[in-house]
């Protein structure tokens, strides 16, 4: 029985090791997709590294994660599973309404405090949540993947 239970222990620790594992790969390998896109310039309707809106550089940085978003802001923002901007973690869509008309604007959550987007003014960035632009703007979050 004490050998039988050891082994269960071991397998046990061994899964949370992987899985630990496998969530630092994959929110490496999205900071290593982001980093490689900041400044990339805004372009209407854009899908690749030659210029993005803000859903096509979502819908790249997930590609490269093996992860199929929908094309537009709004579709993007009714995936996944609602999270408090407490909870915010790496790789959570944060949606905002920046036009007066509902969801119009989406960015990948990169630490508790901070996200990247295409901005149409500056192309492919990094902002605070909290700043006072976003904060007002700010619709809530999805999290579509547990990266």
């Amino acid at each position: 029985m004490r050998k039988v239970f050891t082994s269960l222990a071991a397998l046990v620790l061994i899964m949370s090791m992987m899985a630990t594992a496998a969530f630092a790969s994959s929110f490496s390998k999205m900071e290593e997709v982001i980093a490689e896109l900041i400044g990339t310039p805004y372009k209407y309707a854009g899908t690749t590294t030659s210029g993005f809106d803000c859903s096509g550089f979502t819908s790249y940085v997930f590609k490269q994660l093996d992860i199929d978003l929908p094309r537009t802001s709004g579709a993007q923002a009714e995936l996944g599973e609602s999270v408090e901007r407490d909870e915010l973690q790496p790789g959570d869509l944060v949606y905002f309404n920046t036009s007066g008309k509902g969801v119009s604007h989406i960015g990948i959550v990169v630490d508790g405090e901070r996200f990247a987007h295409a901005s149409s003014s500056k192309g492919v960035m990094i902002s605070k949540l909290s700043e006072a632009y976003w904060d007002k703007r700010y619709l809530g979050a999805r999290r579509v993947a547990d990266l």
